[in-house]
This record gives structure tokens, sequence and C-alpha cells, in this order.
């Protein structure tokens, strides 16, 4: 797979909306080929999206040292950006946030063309 991402920036990402209405295009107008079924069923399926913070490879001898307080490297420094994942695709790359109530969030930065064109 290549991750050649289509670069966005700001707030606004209208093309989005636009790649995502083109992965429908080939589907006749509110129904599926088979049977007439409504595709807006479909689009309630919920899908796991995981934030990878980054990747370590480590020996199975250090693995077993591990304890309370052991810190693992990964291969990311703090600031670049994370990686988004639905499953098991990259999908999209965006920089960790802070939101309300002590939470994190994900604003993004990039959308792998790739996965948006099925190329």
């Amino acid at each position: 797979m290549t991750d050649t991402p289509s670069k966005t920036t700001g707030a606004e990402f209208p093309e989005i909306e636009e790649d995502a209405a083109a992965l429908f295009d080939d589907a006749p107008e509110a129904e599926t080929a088979k049977g007439g079924r409504n595709i807006e069923a479909m689009l309630n399926v919920g899908l796991d999206v995981q934030i990878v913070l980054g990747h370590a490879r480590l020996p199975i001898a250090q693995l077993l040292k591990f304890g309370r307080g052991s810190v693992i490297e990964l291969d990311k420094r703090i600031g670049e950006p994370v990686e988004v994942v639905i499953n098991d695709r990259l999908v999209a790359r965006g920089d960790l946030v802070k939101l309300g109530d002590a939470r994190i969030g994900v604003s993004l930065t990039e959308i792998v063309k790739d996965y948006v064109t099925g190329d």
C-alpha cells in the first residue's frame, strides 16, 4: 500500500465530504444494486477507528522485563502527525488536540488519497 496523502490544511475539509460521497457514486441513489435496500442503513454501521501514536519492535526478553513505570520508545517524535487507521487501513493523519474535560482528539491534516479513491 502506498501512503500518498492528499494534503489539506485549515479547519474546513469540504473535500472530505466530496471524497466520501464519491465512494458511493456507483450505487443507485438511495438504493443498493441488490434487493433495493436503503443505503442509509449501511451508513449507521460502526467501524473501529484507531489512532496510532507510533510503533516499536522489541525482543521478547525485553518485554518480559517490563513492569510498572517501564517506558517503550516509539518511532515518532512529539509533534509528528499520528495515523488514523480504520479496519487496518491507513486513511488519514492528524495532530493530537486537547478537548474539554481532559480528553484528547485528532485534528485531521491529511487524507490518504489511496483510501478515498480505492487505487
